[in-house]
């Protein structure tokens, strides 16, 4: 649990301390005051990367640096980011005076964001709902950054490929072929169980939260069945040589496969209202906080950057009570929400 940050040269804050409650945390203030600011520094106090630009863009103009300082129920850490031109900035963070040269998931707190840009992710590219998969599979399952990387460094070299069209390509891709299919079966069986998780909880989330009887189902759209992914996928990559040859890029593969979910039998992407897809998105969030707890055996934070925005009453009190017992911060304009919706454990931070 956060306890106390302090901000020095960070954004909008030149030097700021703020106390937190192990509950509710309502951050309030008008547009442009500094909220989302106040829930990047949370959000990077906790090991993570800035989320909106950046790391060395967070220090506060004509600053060379810019720290965090956090106290929490079991040990002090502080952050500091020194800005390098054309170059990441430094980062430097101590916990209880020890340098972390790098950061672990073992040495991160636990966290969770759900901000306003998430609302895209079902109704544009597959790309981002790929990400969502396979980053919350890099957080709650360690070998699995490796099996990612080991799949890209393969897919790299059979597009290399492809685009030199040596004269022996057939010969030559043919051991990327089997490489790159046993990576992508081992890949799509972790995303398919990552699936079924997620159907364990999301129907009744949806539920909850929107007082409705719709039914809800995450699907993993493959061109291929996941029981036979890899020798599926072998058989069409030497189908398909010369149509990726032409267009230069490999053209099968969880590379190209897509999280669809549904509601009442129907694509959100074709006519999910922003209630609907709000409520999704917040239910996918509170299944991360769920499966993230399950592996590290610690309740992570959680960071709600306006999320009362089209949330009736009765949404927002359904809210509520899915996320109590973790630590939150919410960020919002409209201080009047804050009676209908909280009842105990909560309090006000007003910014601006």
């Amino acid at each position: 649990m956060l306890k106390k940050l302090r901000i020095q040269n960070f954004r909008s804050y030149s030097d700021q301390t703020f106390e937190f409650i192990d509950g509710v945390n309502i951050i309030i203030g008008p547009n442009g005051s500094g909220k989302t600011n106040l829930l990047e520094a949370i959000l990077m106090i906790t090991g993570a990367k800035s989320y909106r630009v950046k790391d060395g863009e967070t220090v506060m103009y004509q600053k060379d640096w810019a720290r965090l300082d956090a106290t929490t129920k079991t040990e002090n850490r502080s952050l500091k980011l020194i800005p390098k031109e054309h170059n990441p900035a430094d980062r430097l963070l101590e916990i209880n005076k020890e340098v972390i040269k790098r950061i672990t998931q073992s040495k991160k707190i636990p966290a969770v964001l759900f901000e306003p840009n998430h609302l895209l992710l079902f109704h544009g590219g597959p790309e981002a709902r790929r990400d969502f998969l396979d980053d919350l599979l890099e957080y709650t399952l360690p070998s699995y950054q490796t099996l990612r990387k080991q799949y890209r460094r393969t897919l790299s070299q059979r597009n290399r490929l492809l685009k030199q069209q040596p004269e022996d390509i057939k010969k030559m891709i043919f051991v990327w072929n089997i490489r790159l299919s046993e990576l992508a079966g081992q890949i799509v069986i972790h995303r398919n169980e990552l699936i079924d998780k997620i159907n364990k909880f999301l129907p009744k989330l949806y539920s909850d939260i929107s007082s409705s009887n719709s039914k809800v189902v995450a699907i993993y759209e493959s061109q291929a069945p996941i029981i036979q992914y890899s020798s599926q996928m072998l058989h069409k990559l030497e189908g398909s040589l010369q149509k990726d040859i032409e267009r230069g890029y490999t053209t099968f593969g969880p590379h190209r496969d897509d999280l669809v979910i549904e509601i009442d039998g129907h694509a959100m992407s074709q006519n999910a209202s922003r209630g609907e897809t709000r409520t999704v998105l917040l239910g996918l969030k509170i299944i991360e906080l769920y499966l993230i707890e399950s592996v590290y055996g610690k309740k992570p934070i959680l960071l709600l950057d306006d999320v009362f925005s089209e949330l009736d009453n009765r949404r927002r009190q359904s809210l509520t009570v899915a996320i109590k017992g973790y630590q939150t911060f919410i960020t919002t304009t409209d201080a009047d929400v804050i009676p209908d919706s909280f009842s105990e454990n909560y309090q006000t931070i007003k910014i601006g």
